[in-house]
């Protein structure tokens, strides 16, 4: 595909090919924003195509050659073929993509959107294995809070802007960088950060070596790296300008003492640089989004922004979606989703959710799991097999492919591997059918922690809407 130098932002229009993806819908909204010329097409409505929509986006539902054919005359002038956006999800057989190679539409991925605006922003890019969303979402909001009016584009929907990228007025940009396909090194920020390392993509990466060498090219682009020295491969492969750790004698420039825990959330007194700056409090449970929180504030400081402004915003911050979102209590129960993933993930989420059994009302995490593709499952078998000591059941369906084509293994095999480390894991191979296992498994005084990047979330109101109709014990 086409290189982000060579896209242009004047006004020749965009035509997204799988417009509704969350990365995507997010580049889509910041351009119609703009007032340039934007289509596109999906195989399925949503509310992320609905926004777009509102904000007067024509968009295709279905991916077909005659699209390209049918555009509005209004997005699509005379003499100006559209330029066509498209995911690593879009394969060379899609038949719009075939059609837009067949009438010679310029063809970019969407790395070369983001990159394209990243260079015309004063940016700061969210890279990382893990917690990208939840950082570059805290941050976008702190900028928000403090009037500096970001732009902000994110893998997740956050509730300050109703949905997942804000356009603002203003020279700064905050964007989740992904590594998952290597497109990452086609940044060039004013500011990086680097949350963490590893191998999360087996698809795409044979090593971590190889993950390590893309996040090399990454900070190598931006003008200033932010980096967490708690993780051993970005202390070590990285050269980071502004540290942070959560561990105060590797003398980071940003830490935390007096640190708490707790079922509601998190407290800590920050320091910069051996220097006290206050005390933050946060709905954010957990170590992992301490650490999360400690990035957005050496990058808010490094920008000027005065402490108690950014303890304020901090203090606010609800989290974005799908990540430990609390749906809300039937029965007893307290119905929460994350989109956790990767081994790593669990354990800190896991760890997180055990926090809200501190309370008198919950006695007891259980944990629903639906594995993310093929290639990831069997990468980390071993790490998923003892990620979940900290739940109390652990209910595993099949693998969501994600597109993979099966390798043979199963959610059973997975499930397995966990009951050899744990007491109480079942196995339901149907996702569709979740709510009715539910219905029965469930009790008052129970977390239900929905977990995994696919479909399995869908089921959560399906089964508080079953549980409102039973007596459950």
């Amino acid at each position: 595909m086409s290189c982000s130098n060579l896209i242009d932002f004047k006004g020749k229009p965009f035509h997204f090919i799988g417009i509704g993806g969350i990365g995507m819908s997010a580049l889509a909204y910041i351009l119609a924003k703009q007032q340039l010329p934007v289509t596109g097409s999906d195989v399925g409505s949503s509310h992320i195509t609905e926004r777009l929509e509102g904000l007067g986006v024509p968009i295709f539902y279905s991916q077909e050659a005659q699209n390209l054919e049918n555009l509005p005359s209004s997005s699509s002038p005379i003499n100006s073929l559209p330029q066509v956006i498209c995911s690593t999800a879009i394969r060379s057989e899609n038949q719009e993509y075939q059609a837009a190679v067949a009438k010679g539409c310029p063809i970019f991925h969407r790395s070369d959107v983001l990159a394209g605006l990243v260079a015309n922003y004063e940016s700061v890019a969210v890279a990382g294995t893990h917690g990208k969303t939840t950082t570059s979402s805290l941050l976008g909001y702190v900028l928000l809070e403090s009037g500096l009016d970001p732009t902000v584009v994110v893998g997740g929907e956050v509730e300050a802007w109703k949905g997942n990228a804000r356009a603002g007025d203003s020279s700064y940009l905050v964007a989740e960088a992904d590594e998952s396909d290597g497109t990452l090194i086609k940044l060039n920020p004013s500011i990086g950060i680097v949350t963490n390392i590893e191998l999360d993509h087996p698809d795409h990466y044979q090593s971590l070596d190889a993950v390590v060498e893309i996040f090399q090219a990454f900070a190598q682009k931006a003008g200033i790296l932010v980096g967490c020295i708690d993780c051993k491969t970005v202390q070590t492969s990285l050269k980071p300008e502004i540290t942070y750790s959560l561990d105060d004698s590797k003398k980071a420039d940003y830490t935390v003492s007096d640190v708490n825990y707790h079922g509601k959330g998190t407290s800590a007194t920050v320091w910069e640089r051996g220097q006290p700056l206050g005390q933050i409090n946060s709905t954010l449970l957990g170590s992992h989004n301490l650490s999360n929180i400690l990035a957005v504030i050496a990058v808010a400081r490094h920008l000027g922004l005065e402490f108690k402004v950014i303890a304020n915003a901090i203090a606010q911050f609800s989290g974005a979606k799908r990540r430990f979102e609390v749906y809300g209590e039937e029965n007893g129960i307290l119905f929460v989703d994350d989109y956790a993933h990767h081994p790593s993930e669990l354990r800190s989420t896991l760890a997180g959710a055990k926090l809200r059994l501190e309370s008198p009302n919950f006695q007891r995490l259980v944990a629903i799991f639906q594995p993310h593709r093929y290639s990831r499952t069997e990468a980390f078998l071993a790490e998923f097999a003892t990620a979940f000591e900290q739940a109390d059941v652990v209910v595993v369906t099949d693998i969501y492919s994600a597109g993979e084509t099966s390798n043979g293994l199963t959610g059973e095999t997975l499930a397995q591997k966990i009951a050899q480390h744990h007491p109480e894991v079942i196995y339901h191979q149907d996702v569709g059918t979740i709510p009715k296992h539910l219905e029965n498994l469930l009790s008052s005084g129970d977390i239900a922690l929905f977990l995994g990047a696919g479909n399995l979330n869908q089921m959560i109101p399906q089964t508080m809407a079953k549980l409102a109709t039973t007596k459950v014990a």
